[in-house]
């Protein structure tokens, strides 16, 4: 199995804005005194084409498809929540915490794909797990070792332990479960997703191991990682505050392999964490400051990897 893809499904904002509904546990989002809604989502628009631009430039293939004005979805701009895609031409649809981002899920964009040369064999489809109160957010839940199967998942409220096993039993996946913390206010809450404290690339992790307070878990996470031959590069709370967790690896033109991170990542990292990537991939960043203090998700959110197979 690929770890990394060519081909990246990215959603084009209408109406972004900070959703009051996932505020309550994602505790990265914040309110933009002073701007209006329609002045905050043309500012997440032109990040998001400018971001687009970069990745295309350097041979990604991007597929955008922009969102609708109804129904109402501030968050439609991160997609991998809602939707993975596999090399065995499989898709999952996952349960969604807020009842306004269930609706992102569109099924025009299979179609799409398919038209695009993408072969789409079986859906796998969680989602009425949300009537019964149970949540499992894509791959922002999600953070996939394709290539040694494995699956890796910090349990909140928005990651269910028993879903996981479910995916983790359909898909092959062998599970590596924790839980992670962030300090707010004073006290150790659970973070929201598992992909803002780590990343996989294909030859490195990018974690904050801090975020683990059980030893215990944090040595079984750490042993996996270096079970697979990773290079470890740990990070800061301070660093996962800024994004900094939140990269993916893609392929470019001639399979060139580049770490996506937005602006304010890159800037948090030492010289001596950029050396360590700098090994692996080239690194590219774009500025996404709007998109991270409303949405509190950030470049990685933003690209749902297409593994499908082209028919």
């Amino acid at each position: 199995m690929k770890q990394t893809t060519n081909s990246i499904l990215m959603i084009r904002p209408v109406a972004f804005r900070m959703n009051e509904q996932t505020a309550v546990n994602n505790y990265y989002q914040k309110v933009l005194d002073g701007l209006l809604p329609a002045t905050v989502n043309a500012k997440a628009q032109q990040e998001f084409d400018a971001f687009v631009d970069k990745l295309r430039a350097v041979g990604v293939d991007v597929i955008v498809v922009n969102d609708t004005e109804n129904p109402d979805t501030p968050d439609s701009i991160f997609p991998n929540n809602w939707i993975s895609f596999h090399e065995n031409a499989d898709v999952a649809l996952y349960p969604m915490f807020a009842e306004n981002r269930r609706q992102e899920r569109r099924e025009e964009i299979l179609d799409l794909l398919e038209e695009q040369g993408f072969e789409v064999e079986n859906i796998m489809d969680y989602t009425e797990a949300e009537d019964d109160g149970f949540f499992l957010e894509g791959t922002g839940s999600l953070v996939l070792d394709r290539a040694n199967g494995k699956a890796y998942c910090a349990l909140s409220p928005r990651a269910d332990e028993e879903l996981f096993i479910e995916f983790c039993e359909d898909f092959d996946f062998a599970p590596v479960i924790f839980e992670a913390f962030q300090t707010v206010n004073g006290e150790r809450k659970l973070i929201y997703h598992t992909n803002v404290m780590m990343c996989l690339g294909e030859t490195f992790a990018v974690i904050c191991a801090d975020c683990i307070d059980d030893k215990k878990e944090r040595k079984m996470v750490l042993d996996n990682l270096k079970e697979d031959k990773k290079e470890i590069i740990l990070i800061t709370e301070d660093q996962v505050n800024n994004f900094a967790g939140n990269m993916l690896e893609v392929r470019g033109a001639n399979d060139k392999r580049y770490l996506v991170m937005s602006a304010a990542a890159r800037q948090s990292l030492t010289a001596d964490q950029i050396s360590k990537l700098e090994k692996h991939v080239e690194i590219l960043s774009s500025n996404l400051d709007t998109i991270e203090a409303c949405g509190g998700g950030s470049a990685r959110c933003m690209m749902a990897e297409i593994f499908l197979p082209k028919a």
